[in-house]
This record gives structure tokens, C-alpha cells and sequence, in this order.
């Protein structure tokens, strides 16, 4: 796909645009700011985490390659894992565009700096502590990767971003399990962008920390009213994804009212606000 289709979309001013690059991985494009979650634009985690017992292999190529985004003004990293910290996507986006900043847990910060990103382009981000960047407020939220993690000084390892679009709200919770509270963060949001690919007993015998599963996403997008539910993380690794059929199901089983988009790789959808 050529930089255009990502960088040139015409959007009105209650327009937002999502581009899916895969995994859990997305460009946000409003007004004109442009900002990338989790992005995993290459083979990292097939050429360095496989083990006798569990094989990484991508199932599509990255839609876009790192260059292609050099106009991005924001990176989040939801945490530290490959496929959402990728050193190889983050260090090409460092190199290429000396305007953009990264924003990661507080306790992420060393090791996204160990990548060669120069600290002073690193901010470090704390639940419940607002950031306000260009015309986008996000507010962190801890995010339970089967478990709440914190370190020593109390900052949680993992977080959602939601981030406010004028009247638009969006969630983005990167790897996540429902865990009491969460909902009551999330009232008000538009958009819930959520794992669904579940976890169990022998995902995590093999060191795969799992996420919540698609009736979870479902039950959590009714519960917040969201008016619109994104799956992730269901189709990039066999091994660690699902049958979107399966998460199609539990929505038209658990709430068939509830509207929905499953993205495919480098897919454009344009969100309009009320």
C-alpha cells in the first residue's frame, strides 16, 4: 500500500480514521494528528521467541512497512511484549521521523530506551495521570495481562490507552482481561478496541499470557454501552488467536444488537461522531 493511503485521507472535523496494521497494532488519524498503538511491523517475535515447543510464525506480511508512517506524531506501546514493543518497527520509526514521541508505561521506559530511542523522546505513562497531546487527551488505564502488574513504585506494567476525540472516545486496551473496575473506567466509550483470544491453563504452561476471550469482549461492550466493539489479536499468530466466526457468535448470541468490525490487514474505516 502506497504512504498516501495512509497519510492523505480526507476527513471531516468529526471524523476519525483507523487503519489496522495487524495484531493489536493501529494507525488513529484525527484532524491532523496522526498516532500509532502498538505497532509490530516486522518478524521479530518469529526470528527470537521460538521454542522446541511453541512456533511464532506470522500468518500475512505487515501491511506497511515503518517508513511508510513517518509522519505519525505519537507511538504507544501498551506494554513490553515483541508483538506490541517490537525493537525492530520502534527503532525505524525513531530513525525516520525525528518529530515523533513514544509513549509507554512508566516502567517500559528503560527498556524501550535500551533500543537505541533517545530518552528525552520517551514519556513515561502512569494510570490516572491525564496526558494531553495536540488536539487528543488520553488517560492510561491499567490493563490486566491475566493479572494487574505493577513495580516497585506502584506504576502498572501494563495499560489501555483512552483517548478523547472531541466528542469521541476511544479505548484502546491492549492485552487486557476484564477485572473489577475496568468497566467503570470505560463509561462514556465510543469505540472499545479489545483482545479476544482468551487464555487457559496450557497457553500459559508455555509462557503465552492470555487475554480475555470474545464473550468477555462482548459482555464488556454491553455493559459500557460502547457503540462500537473492534476484536484484536485474533488473527495474526495461529497460535495464539482464533476463529473470528467464534467472537461473531458470542455477539450475535450475547448482545446481536451491538455494532462491530472485524478489520483485515491495512483496512481504512472511518468512525463519524454523533
Amino acid at each position: 500500500m502506497h504512504k498516501e493511503y495512509f497519510s492523505e485521507t480526507s476527513l471531516t472535523d468529526e471524523q476519525i480514521a483507523l487503519y489496522y496494521l495487524g495484531q493489536e497494532g493501529f494507525l488513529i488519524r484525527y484532524h491532523d494528528s496522526s498516532l500509532l498503538i502498538d505497532p509490530y511491523l516486522s518478524d521479530y517475535v518469529d526470528r527470537n521467541c521460538c521454542t522446541e515447543q511453541v512456533k511464532w510464525e506470522r500468518r500475512y506480511n505487515a501491511p506497511v512497512l515503518p517508513g511508510q508512517l513517518d509522519f505519525a506524531d505519537y507511538v504507544f506501546c501498551t506494554h513490553d511484549h515483541f508483538d506490541h514493543a517490537d525493537p525492530v518497527t520502534l527503532r525505524a520509526l525513531a530513525e525516520q521521523n525525528s518529530k515523533v514521541k513514544f509513549i509507554v508505561p512508566e516502567p517500559v521506559r528503560d527498556t524501550i530506551r535500551s533500543y537505541g530511542i533517545d530518552a528525552k523522546r520517551i514519556i513515561g505513562a502512569v494510570a490516572g495521570q491525564e496526558l494531553c497531546l495536540g488536539e487528543c487527551r488520553v488517560r492510561p488505564i491499567p490493563a490486566a495481562h491475566e493479572e494487574l502488574h505493577r513495580d516497585k513504585n506502584g506504576n502498572y506494567k501494563e495499560l489501555g490507552y483512552q483517548m478523547i476525540f472531541g466528542s469521541t472516545t476511544l479505548f484502546h486496551a491492549g492485552d487486557c482481561c476484564v477485572y473489577d473496575g475496568l468497566a467503570d473506567c470505560l463509561e462514556h466509550t465510543d469505540i472499545l478496541m479489545v483482545p479476544v483470544n482468551g487464555r487457559g491453563y496450557y497457553k500459559l504452561s508455555q509462557d503465552i499470557i492470555g487475554n480475555m476471550n470474545a464473550e468477555e469482549a462482548v459482555l464488556l461492550a454491553r455493559e459500557i454501552h460502547a457503540r462500537l466493539l473492534v476484536p484484536m489479536h485474533f488473527d495474526l499468530y495461529e497460535i495464539n488467536g482464533i476463529n473470528p466466526a467464534h467472537f461473531v457468535d458470542c455477539l450475535y448470541r450475547l448482545n446481536p444488537g451491538q455494532a462491530f468490525h472485524i478489520f483485515s490487514p491495512g483496512e481504512r474505516y472511518i468512525f463519524q461522531a454523533e
